[in-house]
């Protein structure tokens, strides 16, 4: 879709106004062709905050004068389409307006572009773009860049993406029904895909950017590694605040019996990756502004201080990390750098918060056995 977008300036010197507006039109809002063809000239309203609506007519399902909220930005786009229509037809009555009047078969602006005489424009625009290539996870957990096949740019595509961003951003199903004027709660869920699946791809690609606690690379190279990696997620690992815990006991315990008090840089069992390095990088300013606070004048014994004050060995161990993961990042092509942010956001919008508490204190088991006194 980044691709598509960047092309959008090219339309104005293949076609009219008309064509670029109904594309973003149709990127913006998931409505169908037919339905953007015939938006009326005061297809703009307001709701009782004030936020701009979309007034369009679900024609397939005989559901008229629907109402879609939209963005500003879609919404000044249309401002500057009605001040186009408005400037070539000052004649005409405004209701009898169209937003995207054709100007073949329409001479007064009553008449509306048709959505096969845009999908042909479209398919034109689109067939002339330069060649898109897309990163897929190859067997060795290394990207490989695969050619997109343009064919699959189409103008029904849009209202699709517009449902798996929805899906993507956790937006309930019964919303998204309702933003998509489906009759149907089977209808919507058609139109994007599931939640595992998508989880799959994003662990595939972030997986494939994994760091031990020395800022090693860990090089998946079976796609039995990577399944089990999956199913490793969906059934409960013990995460940390900047990555991951193996550490069987600690996973147990549900991540709170770490043996090493969650020194989790020093521990084998931690892995980090691309994701967390937003969470690394806030770990880092933690690490110095204790170290600092702890340096000054604080009523504390002196083997508590010295307990508490981040080592050393510690702070560069995560300076080290840090690095590694960004070296690593700026090693990426910028389409498969655009690739795995998407899969990052995604696996970032469904991850619980951290937090890291006392360390579990275990009660001492009772003696049951004979001959002892409870």
């Amino acid at each position: 879709m980044r691709v598509v977008v960047a092309e959008l300036p090219k339309l104005d010197d293949r076609s009219s106004p008309e064509i670029r507006t109904a594309i973003e039109i149709l990127i913006d809002t998931g409505r169908r062709p037919g339905e953007v063809c015939k938006l009326p000239w005061d297809c703009l309203a307001r709701d009782d905050d004030g936020q701009p609506v979309l007034i369009y007519s679900n024609h397939k399902g005989h559901r008229l004068s629907r109402r879609l909220p939209i963005a500003q930005e879609t919404s000044e786009l249309i401002l500057r389409q009605q001040q186009r229509v408005r400037e070539r037809f000052p004649h005409t009555p405004q209701k009898e307006l169209k937003l995207l009047p054709s100007a073949v078969i329409s001479k007064e602006g009553r008449r509306p572009i048709t959505a096969g005489w845009l999908s042909d424009r479209h398919r034109t625009w689109a067939d002339a773009m330069p060649d898109i290539v897309i990163p897929i996870p190859g067997k060795d957990g290394k990207p490989t860049l695969v050619p997109f096949d343009k064919d699959k740019i189409f103008l029904y595509a849009y209202r699709h993406s517009y449902a798996q961003w929805h899906a993507d951003a956790g937006v309930p199903v019964d919303v998204l029904k309702e933003l998509m004027s489906h009759q149907q709660l089977s209808t919507t869920q058609g139109y994007y895909r599931v939640s595992e699946e998508r989880r799959r791809e994003a662990v595939d690609r972030v997986t494939a950017m994994q760091f031990d606690r020395h800022g090693n690379r860990i090089w998946r190279k079976a796609q039995a590694l990577l399944d089990s990696e999956r199913a490793r997620r969906a059934i409960g690992e013990v995460a940390v605040p900047y990555g991951l815990c193996t550490e069987p006991a600690n996973v147990a315990a549900g991540g709170k019996d770490c043996p090493v008090r969650f020194r989790c840089v020093g521990c084998g069992h931690f892995r980090t990756d691309a994701s967390y390095l937003p969470d690394l990088e806030a770990y880092l300013s933690d690490l110095l502004r204790n170290r600092e606070r702890l340096a000054s004048a604080l009523d504390a014994d002196d083997w508590a201080k010295a307990e508490a004050v981040p080592s050393d060995e510690e702070i560069t161990r995560v300076r080290r990390l840090i690095r590694r993961v960004k070296t690593d990042l700026d090693d990426l092509l910028p389409e498969e750098r655009a690739e795995l942010d998407e899969a990052i956001a995604f696996d970032r919008r469904g991850r619980r918060p951290v937090h890291i508490g006392m360390p579990q204190v275990r009660q001492p088991r009772p003696d049951f056995q004979p001959g002892h006194s409870s």
